[in-house]
């Protein structure tokens, strides 16, 4: 079978990044061809080793969230590792990092001086609050960026504090925003070197002129604002209307019915009736045409002042049925609804596994090798189904000695 040719190959890339934002953005330029060179720190290296461990030295989330990268280890800290470091920054087209603003100005590694060394590098920053503004200093998790963005006010029960959703998604937005600027700039650069000189973008009154400053090449995601982007018309609705949105449970202000339902045997399904097509069509088939033509039930706006009543007929029918019976009945009625999966759910699904969105190989946890472990495989997918995976988040410092030698790099002695 002959390999398949992925789009960013050719691209290397430097990641100093820790924890899930920037090393997310690391592993979506390497499913796609990048050559992702991870930097991590003597001994421990990414503390994401050792989240969610089970068992063993490294995390199926360390393996998961850093897989198709290499594994170099140096200390950023020391001369001698600033010193190699900048040797990569030579040979790299990317310098991916997300550590608190100023923190590798503090080892040297600055804008100035990565740019001394590669003049035509990218720079992908991620941070909590982004590297200007009066917060800019200040350190955070995504989980209080979350807080700040608004986004954490709405999810939860009204009746209840906020909560936080079951993974780390405002770092995984982050990341895949600093994906898209990576790729941004680089495709920017690559039509700079086409035309050479300055050259007017059709439709827009955008030129470029030239190489430009490192600032121009500098991808700035702050975590707060990366999951602000994401929450619509959160902003305009206040500022238009005064409108200030509430928790609201598993539905979503303004459309109903949409809601997750209890089936009987303890599985949940999710149930989709709020365009108004379907809102009768979903009535019908849970028996309820009264409330399908009720004309007072007709339009959203409506049938959310009267969601409770709404949630209450189908939890109904939902509780009398499996929930396979009831995906059936509403396929059948032309009604969205699909089942609420687990991870069993998910590693037995026929969709998943028709796209090779399931993928197993074999795993060390730095204590045995797992025959036959299943991964979520790469999205989005290009040519039909997933891409393989090459491998899976590699050994504290595995590809120290490759990379180091192939590039020609001297290894520090104290790394």
């Amino acid at each position: 079978m002959t390999a398949r040719r992925l789009p960013l190959t050719g691209v290397r890339v430097l990641e100093l990044g820790n924890y899930i934002a920037a090393p997310t953005t690391g592993r979506m330029l390497a499913d796609f061809g990048a050559e992702v060179i991870k930097i991590e720190r003597p001994e421990t290296g990414d503390e994401l080793r050792n989240w969610r461990l089970k068992q063993g030295t490294t995390s199926m989330l360390y393996r998961t969230i850093n897989r198709n990268k290499k594994s170099v280890v140096l200390d950023l800290r020391s001369e001698e590792g600033r010193a190699s470091a900048l040797e990569l920054v030579r040979r790299s087209d990317i310098v991916l990092e997300n550590f608190r603003p100023g923190t590798i100005e503090k080892w040297g590694l600055g804008p100035e001086v990565l740019e001394g060394a590669n003049p035509d590098i990218i720079l992908v920053r991620i941070s909590a609050f982004g590297q200007t503004g009066p917060m800019s200093e200040r350190p955070g998790f995504a989980a209080v960026a979350e807080g700040y963005s608004g986004f954490r006010e709405l999810v939860g029960d009204p009746d209840r504090p906020p909560v936080r959703v079951g993974v780390s998604i405002g770092d995984s937005i982050a990341g895949m925003q600093a994906a898209f600027g990576a790729v941004m700039m680089l495709f920017d650069r690559q039509r700079q070197k086409i035309t050479g000189a300055a050259e007017a973008v059709v439709g827009s009154d955008h030129s470029f002129e030239g190489r430009g400053s490192l600032a121009d090449r500098t991808v700035d995601v702050a975590l707060n604002e990366a999951m602000f982007s994401v929450m619509e018309s959160l902003v305009p609705d206040y500022s238009a209307f005064g409108e200030t949105r509430t928790r609201t449970g598993g539905r979503m202000e303004g459309i109903a019915p949409s809601n997750g339902y209890l089936c009987a045997g303890g599985k949940s399904v999710v149930i989709a009736g709020n365009g108004d097509g379907i809102y009768k069509r979903l009535m019908d088939a849970i028996d309820r045409p009264d409330l399908g033509e009720d004309p007072e039930l007709q339009t959203n706006a409506a049938r959310w002042e009267r969601r409770e009543e709404l949630d209450e007929a189908i939890g109904a029918w939902c509780a009398q049925r499996d929930v396979t019976e009831v995906v059936d009945a509403l396929e059948t009625a032309g009604v969205p609804a699909g089942p609420i999966y687990t991870a069993e759910d998910l590693v037995a699904d026929e969709q998943l596994a028709a796209r090779d969105m399931i993928q197993h190989l074999d795993v060390s946890t730095g204590e045995e090798t797992l025959s036959d472990v299943a991964f979520p495989g790469i999205t989005p997918v290009i040519g039909g189904s997933s891409i393989p995976i090459d491998h899976l988040g590699p050994d504290l410092g595995e590809h120290t000695d490759e990379v180091l030698e192939q590039l020609g790099v001297q290894r520090p002695e104290r790394d």
